[in-house]
């Protein structure tokens, strides 16, 4: 089953990411972890920013990063699932 990792920022909270990661990590079909630092600071600076599987998913509010990273993922899914089927025509 794929799990998608979820990684925060401890610096970036004081945009509110603490509240995704805390709703994110009571549901267990996510990885999330949380990193003091991602180096990604200007980003952290300016805006909510998480990496999903590794890619910078950003957002002006809290409420939006989240749907953001669920949208991330489930474009993941379609991608993983696409390149699947692929391979199994050849």
């Amino acid at each position: 089953m794929f799990k998608p990792m979820i990684e925060f920022c401890a610096s970036n909270m004081h945009h509110g990411t603490d509240e995704i990661m805390d709703r994110m990590e009571q549901d267990d079909s996510f990885e999330v972890i949380e990193y003091g630092c991602l180096g990604n600071c200007g980003e952290c600076y300016l805006k909510p920013f998480a990496l999903v599987d590794g890619t910078i998913v950003a957002a002006d509010s809290v409420t939006e990063l989240y749907d953001r990273i669920i949208a991330a993922i489930k474009q993941q899914e379609a991608d993983k699932d696409a390149l699947d089927k692929l391979i199994d025509d050849l």
